[in-house]
Formats: C-alpha cells, structure tokens, sequence
C-alpha cells in the first residue's frame, strides 16, 4: 500500500540526494579530474574527448534539474544514458562490485533503480516545473 501523505516527500528525497550526487560527480569531473583530464580519460577508453565535456555538462545540468525540480522526471530519464555509458566503456568489465579495481558497476545499477523510481514515482513537492500531465505531487 502506498502511503499517498509521505510517498511525495520520498519523490523529494529522492530527487534531492539524486541531483546532489550527479553535482558531486560532475565537480570530481571538473575540479579534481579538470575537464581536459576527463577528456583525456575518455580517449584513452576510445571515446572522442569532446564528449568528456557534453557528459559533464549534461551531469551539471541533470543534477541542477533534479534539485530545482525542473522537470524531473524527464531529467531522471535523461541521465540514465550517462551511467549506462560508464557502465559500458569502464565499470562494467571491473565486474559487478564497486570495491573491485577500477570499480565495478553495482553503485552505477543502484543509481539508475533510483532514477528510474524517481520517473515512476513523480516529480514530488517543491518542484518548480512539473509535467504537464498533473504528475507533481504538491
């Protein structure tokens, strides 16, 4: 059964520690990595370096999304493709567990049942921008 007076508040929770975990991430890629090391990193998996800087762009604006509730929802989708990409090109042949060397991609799996929760579950209260279809739960 669902709880319809606290379940808006775990869609809060949710899209809060979301977004501020996408931010953190982000800012590892932007101060402690610096965007052209990211970028380097990324070639060095076979990647086009420009595309460290559409991720880390895309992590900064996803993240800022979910905090402010700017279409949430949409914004949880949208940020699926970022962790399945790291999930494909370097957490997933490190294996399954996070401690292994390189990392493997259970916390990468853990974020994306977060996001995807987040999408089914609705954009919860204080969003400033909702979905049209009444989806916000203020």
């Amino acid at each position: 059964m669902i709880d319809n007076r606290t379940a808006p508040y775990a869609a809060l929770v949710l899209r809060l520690s979301l977004g501020i975990l996408f931010l953190a991430h982000a800012g590892l890629k932007i101060f402690v990595f610096t965007p052209a090391g990211t970028a380097a990193f990324f070639g060095s998996l076979g990647l086009p370096g420009a595309l460290a800087y559409v991720t880390i762009v895309w992590e900064v604006v996803g993240a800022i999304a979910l905090i402010l509730g700017i279409w949430p929802r949409i914004a949880a989708l949208a940020l699926i493709p970022v962790l399945l990409g790291a999930i494909a090109t370097v957490h997933g042949p490190a294996g399954f567990f996070f401690t292994n060397p390189n990392g493997g991609w259970e916390f990468l799996a853990l974020w994306i049942a977060g996001l995807l929760a987040l999408a089914l579950l609705g954009d919860g209260p204080f969003a400033l921008k909702t979905g049209s279809n009444g989806a916000s739960s203020r």
